[in-house]
């Protein structure tokens, strides 16, 4: 058994069965943080939900957060006291809740949380995401104080970006 768990935090809605977090859950026994309403995600809601599931044992974890799961891991660093138990971050797509045109059920994510992480972290970035202008990303990466790596015209960087198993990224998560 590995000494680091990876948990998996999908964005609104969750990940389907072609995206690369369910991939990675199938492939590599990563453990899913589920949510009790994918649908109308409540920010403090899905912060305590991703306590209970780090505190389930003391192995140190590496987080894996697609879209708004990044807002997540930013929002939880800010008030939890079990920052320590997390060796690094993977943020993939992170959108701007702030903008105009988000759906209502993610106004409750505003305003974004942007204080510097206390541990490693990289956010991977579409040049092409329909959530999230690439300076407004790479903003958030700087303030957070993620290493940025760009990942080209590839969309919200999810099933439908066709990245499979996505290995090169993997083998990115697992450096941190």
């Amino acid at each position: 058994m590995s000494v680091v768990r990876v948990l998996l935090l999908p964005g609104w809605q969750n990940s389907g069965p072609d995206h690369w977090q369910s991939r990675w859950e199938q492939l590599h026994g990563d453990r899913r943080v589920e949510q009790h309403d994918w649908d109308w995600p409540r920010r403090g809601d899905w912060m305590a939900r991703l306590d209970e599931v780090l505190l389930e044992n003391d192995r140190p974890v590496l987080l894996a957060a697609h879209s708004l799961g990044c807002q997540l891991v930013a929002a939880w660093s800010e008030h939890s006291q079990h920052t320590a138990r997390v060796t690094g971050a993977l943020l993939v797509a992170p959108p701007d809740t702030e903008r105009a045109d988000m759906p209502p059920q993610l106004h409750n994510w505003r305003p974004i949380r942007r204080s510097r992480l206390p541990f490693p972290s990289v956010a991977v970035i579409s040049s092409d995401d329909p959530y999230c202008a690439v300076e407004r990303s790479t903003q958030m990466a700087a303030d957070w104080g993620s290493g940025v790596v760009m990942a080209g015209p590839r969309g919200h960087l999810n099933a439908e970006s066709g990245l499979g198993d996505w290995p090169e990224v993997r083998a990115l998560l697992l450096g941190l």
